[in-house]
């Protein structure tokens, strides 16, 4: 009975093996966005808040396309970073990616999203510019990624660095510090 058992099991692991392997060939999104609540926080206080981090702690650099609207309480920039592929003898190579930041306040809250990833797929031409999606396709196009996995690398990097950025501004932002309480608050001993 329990070699039946097994063996049932066993075919029917093997029967969802390749549903789970074309999902993992599925285009992935690469963004983060996200809303949040501040009651009465008020759109200029949030919005300088999102401008002093945007331009003294924003780690992406160079930054291009800084775009402040203080009426409407909306930050846009771009940002640089790197993601490492392998090439065909398993050394790191460097590729540029840009990527959006865009913030936008309300009385009440902001939301704020990083995303529209784009890569500089030759160092040397730094004004030519691809979708990350184009550059996926070319990746899974090449003869070596079976070996390298240069698509599904760069695309775990990519969501890595998506969520980093957000973490880093959203942990900016929750560090507001209370009117008056400039800070770390404590007790008497």
């Amino acid at each position: 009975m329990k070699k039946v058992l097994l063996a049932w099991l066993l075919t029917g692991a093997l029967a969802l093996a390749p549903e789970a392997w074309a999902q993992s060939d599925a285009p992935t999104t690469i963004e983060y966005s996200e809303r949040v609540p501040a009651e009465g926080a008020g759109k200029t206080a949030l919005y300088q808040r999102a401008l002093d981090w945007s331009q003294n702690k924003f780690a992406y650099k160079p930054v291009s396309g800084l775009k402040t609207e203080e009426g409407t309480g909306a930050v846009r920039m771009t940002g640089t970073s790197k993601l490492k592929r392998v090439d065909n003898k398993g050394k790191d190579q460097e590729v540029a990616v840009l990527f959006d930041f865009v913030f936008r306040a309300n009385d009440n809250g902001y939301e704020y999203s990083v995303n529209s990833f784009r890569v500089v797929p030759d160092p040397k031409q730094p004004t030519q510019v691809i979708s990350f999606d184009e550059y996926r396709s070319e990746l899974r196009a090449d003869k070596s990624n079976e070996r390298t996995h240069n698509d599904r690398r760069l695309t775990a990097q990519a969501v890595s660095l998506a969520s980093e950025a957000a973490m880093s501004f959203r942990s900016y932002m929750n560090s507001t510090p209370a009117e008056g309480h400039i800070g770390v608050a404590g007790g008497e001993n």
